[in-house]
């Protein structure tokens, strides 16, 4: 699957795009001055507890959040 479809999928079952889930981890504390403060496994966690993710679009967040993807990245 494409970054994009991962993407895709998530908003679908979510309803939250790459911002909302910025805005997210933002509120958690996850992310302090535009930096991530945890590691994969508690993004995963967290994203797999509270929406349902599984494994593969978790850590597809969790790039984004790192800065690894962006948005329109393939």
């Amino acid at each position: 699957m494409s970054f994009q479809g991962y993407l895709k999928t998530i908003k679908e079952k979510t309803g939250k795009g790459p911002a909302e889930f910025k805005a997210l981890a933002e509120d958690k504390g996850f992310i302090q001055n535009g930096e991530l403060k945890v590691k994969a496994g508690e993004i995963t966690n967290w994203l797999k507890e509270d929406f349902g993710l599984g494994h593969g679009h978790s850590m597809a967040i969790y790039a984004l959040l790192r800065g690894l993807k962006d948005e329109n990245s393939d």
